[in-house]
């Protein structure tokens, strides 16, 4: 079970802003996080560590993807610039929530966990499907 969890966070990381990344279509990547989502619910309680370590690469990931966004709007002008700069300002804050939803899956015990575990695969979802979103508009 541990391999496929691996091995799944390779696959999601593997859509990351890279040269190609056209290439990948929409269901793919909508797969591919959806497949993060299904992991991060699959944790267990006494897999919190493991969890943790999962969602902080997650969240890792996507802040070099917000990074890469940024990019690409600095170098946009006109009404362009100013879209991706609404883009990214709306991802920091859903990241934001991200990383909320994390902390408190860290600080989750018992009865608590499913819920905790749960809004921070719901929030990195809403944060990714956004990301996705926004890369769309490059296209």
């Amino acid at each position: 079970m541990k391999r496929l969890n691996w091995s799944i966070l390779v696959a999601v990381l593997a859509f990351a802003p890279v040269p190609g990344l056209a290439e990948t279509t929409t269901k793919d990547v909508s797969k591919k996080t959806g497949e993060a989502w299904d992991t991060v619910k699959s944790y267990t309680a006494d897999k919190k560590k493991d969890a943790m370590a999962y969602g902080r690469k997650l969240v890792r990931e996507t802040d070099h993807e917000i990074a890469s966004l940024e990019r690409k709007a600095s170098k946009a002008s006109g009404e362009a610039k100013a879209q991706f700069q609404s883009d990214v300002k709306e991802l920091k804050v859903k990241r934001a929530e991200a990383a909320k939803k994390l902390d408190e899956m860290g600080k989750a015990t018992g009865a608590a966990w499913d819920e905790a575990k749960n809004g921070f695969a719901d929030a990195y979802k809403d944060l990714h499907d956004s990301y996705q979103k926004a890369v769309k508009k490059l296209k």
